[in-house]
């Protein structure tokens, strides 16, 4: 199993949204083909085919912050993002 799909499974676990790293789920944006626009401290991330905008803080202990994560794990739900994970 890959890195991303044990972090996509991480995520999608729910179960520890306040110990993600920014850099992984920033990672996993990228992986997705989500456009990266940084404004400031603020990471906005858009895709074509998906309606929302995700934007993207680190806290101070280089974390995402558990809201966003939790908006991060919805639209990968909504929009079926795991099935574009490859096994390798």
């Amino acid at each position: 199993m890959s890195k991303i799909h044990k972090l996509l499974e991480k995520i999608l676990r729910g179960n520890s949204d306040k110990n993600i790293k920014f850099q992984e789920i920033v990672k996993l944006l990228l992986y997705f083909n989500f456009i990266e626009r940084i404004k400031g401290s603020h990471h906005i991330y858009t895709r074509e085919d998906v309606e929302e905008i995700l934007n993207i803080q680190s806290t101070k202990e280089k974390k995402a912050k558990a809201y966003q994560v939790k908006q991060f794990r919805e639209i990968v739900l909504k929009y079926k993002l795991m099935d574009e994970v490859k096994d390798s």
